[in-house]
């Protein structure tokens, strides 16, 4: 009966050494399915960190897009621009050219408008000798005239002599 009670002893040993180690093995699983929660919901956390991050690069990659898109519309504009302001540039010489030329073809005209004038009070004054060289001579024509009718009378009286 020793043995049997011995027996017993080691098995209720046995039998506490196997509950101690099930409450712990128990008290690990429990600590793994824990642990397992955890990381499962740190991947959730993760994968919805990747979604925010790749919702994020596809929104870089566009607006990145839209930035060289836009900085090449920045350089033809630019580019026109500088075309723009070139002929600015060479209209605005061209205008200033004109405008000398306008100056000179204006101060020409004034000028050649002094001349005319002044040759159109010397034809006045021409015209006016003029006029008065044609009474002169009608009034010469008209004595020449008068003294041939008054020495055709004289002739004519002399010979009725």
């Amino acid at each position: 009966m020793d043995k049997i009670k011995e027996r017993f002893t080691i098995l209720g040993q046995k039998i506490e050494a196997a509950e101690a180690r099930a409450e712990a093995a128990e008290a690990e699983n429990k600590k793994l399915n824990q642990t397992l929660l955890e990381r499962d919901q740190e991947i959730s956390s993760l994968q919805h960190k990747l979604s925010l991050a790749e919702d994020e690069l596809e929104k870089s990659e566009t607006k990145v897009k839209e930035l060289k898109t836009a900085s090449d519309e920045g350089e033809t504009h630019r580019t026109t621009g500088e075309n723009l302001a070139r002929k600015v540039q060479l209209l605005e010489e061209e205008l200033d050219k004109a405008e000398k030329d306008l100056k000179e073809t204006t101060e020409k005209l004034r000028q050649v408008d002094v001349k005319a004038e002044h040759f159109e009070r010397q034809v006045t004054r021409v015209e006016q000798e003029r006029d008065e060289w044609e009474r002169k001579h009608g009034e010469a024509v008209e004595k020449y005239q008068q003294s041939k009718r008054e020495l055709d009378e004289v002739v004519a009286q002399m010979e009725s002599l």
